[in-house]
């Protein structure tokens, strides 16, 4: 075990875990340099297994031996930080859940089109910037079968710490990478996209014709504003979830795991 006791605050190996910010973190300038903080022994588990490299940990004394002691033994020669709680909680803003965090590489995303070539369901995550329904809409495509998730450049980085967490590592299981063209380049790779909104013309999302679709890209917007206008009126298809008590519409990490499970390919 590399143990280090830290004996100040302003320590620099420690400043990732404090004081950059998470646009900081992910480096847009060179994204190959790029940081992620990883939270809890289940989430840094998943994220080992997945492959990406851990830089340091952070982590409370008392779970050394306890909670922390698979992820430290897995990672002999990662530098493990650590402190009183008091004093971790004073660096970090926050107490640790379960004690640890782990800094860890960011890996280079994909072309889109690399990701999408043998998939049948994917999601394509347009202008959600809440972090907490990130890591729940990738929970979800984990669990019920999405092949993969496209995100555009106006949504939420999925590596943001808390939407790590939401989704319980899922995001280091799902392939996933940002889209660089408009969301209609998807149709040229033989996908018909659904958006899932209220208009005039939407189909219930159990719809026979959705669900017939040998490959779907299911379009999912912020529930404040919705999909654009151009976003819905360039879909193939316009759908939305069946409500009752005059309900109008679900949270969309929500109605993702309704579609997710409803337009799923059946004979997987």
């Amino acid at each position: 075990m590399n143990i280090i006791r830290l004996q100040s605050l302003s320590e620099p190996d420690v400043q990732v875990y404090s004081s950059l910010t998470e646009a900081q973190l992910r480096n847009r300038l060179d994204p190959d340099k790029g940081i992620f903080i990883a939270e809890s022994p289940k989430v840094i588990k998943v994220a080992l297994q997945a492959g990406y490299e851990p830089i340091s940990l952070l982590c409370e004394e008392k779970h050394i031996n306890g909670d922390a002691k698979e992820i430290i033994d897995a990672c002999p020669d990662t530098p493990v930080f650590t402190g009183s709680r008091e004093m971790l909680a004073q660096l970090t803003g926050y107490t640790l859940t379960r004690g640890v965090l782990c800094a860890m590489r960011r890996k280079s995303t994909a072309d889109f089109r690399d990701l999408c070539r043998d998939a049948r369901r994917i999601a394509v995550i347009d202008g959600v910037t809440d972090t907490t329904n990130i890591g729940a809409i990738f929970r979800s495509a984990a669990a019920l079968g999405i092949d993969c998730v496209l995100l555009t450049p106006t949504s939420c980085d999925p590596l943001n710490r808390r939407a790590v967490r939401v989704s319980m590592g899922t995001i280091f299981l799902v392939p996933w990478t940002w889209i660089d063209a408009p969301i209609s380049a998807l149709k040229e790779m033989g996908f018909k996209t659904v958006a899932l909104a209220l208009t005039d013309k939407s189909v219930s999302i159990d719809d026979a014709a959705l669900a017939a679709e040998p490959r779907l890209a299911l379009i999912l917007g912020t529930e404040g504003d919705g999909l654009a206008l151009n976003v819905i009126e360039n879909a193939d298809y316009t759908a939305k979830i069946p409500m009752a008590y005059g309900v109008d519409s679900l949270n969309v990490a929500a109605a993702s795991a309704v579609a997710f499970w409803e337009l799923r390919i059946r004979n997987k």
